[in-house]
């Protein structure tokens, strides 16, 4: 084990709870109308307003860790079907459609999906192997 390798979990839980940060923004901005936008809010159930629930719950859950592996997987197929469905459309390219963020987003997700939670997670305390 290299000197780095022992930090590794700590690293995925960094990126975890930062993904999960600037993720739940997303949801705050549709549900909460903060930080201001210029999209107005959208009906709770809606398709906007559902994706809303799943970026602010789905966040909080990441940030603390808390079923990390589903809700991973449940975030990861969001912002696949939220790239083919808003972004896709309108340009081949993701740097024209706007649909970078939707990508990282997803393979991030998928990512923790098979890495697990990494350090500071609640699963941990809960009999859940970060890395199994």
């Amino acid at each position: 084990m290299t000197t780095l390798d022992r930090y590794a979990p700590h690293m995925l839980g960094l990126l975890r709870i930062v993904a999960a940060l600037l993720f739940i923004q997303h949801g705050t901005q549709k549900l909460l109308g903060f930080p201001a936008s210029e999209m107005p809010q959208p009906e709770l159930f809606s398709l906007f307003g559902l994706g809303g629930i799943l970026e602010l719950v789905g966040g909080l859950l990441l940030i603390l860790g808390l079923f990390t592996r589903p809700v991973a997987f449940v975030l990861s197929g969001m912002m696949a079907v939220a790239y083919w469905m808003f972004h896709a459309p309108s340009s081949v390219y993701p740097v024209q459609n706007g649909g970078e963020l939707a990508i990282m987003f997803c393979f991030v997700f998928l990512y923790i999906v098979f890495a697990g939670p990494g350090a500071f997670a609640l699963d941990n305390g809960r009999g859940r192997n970060a890395t199994a």
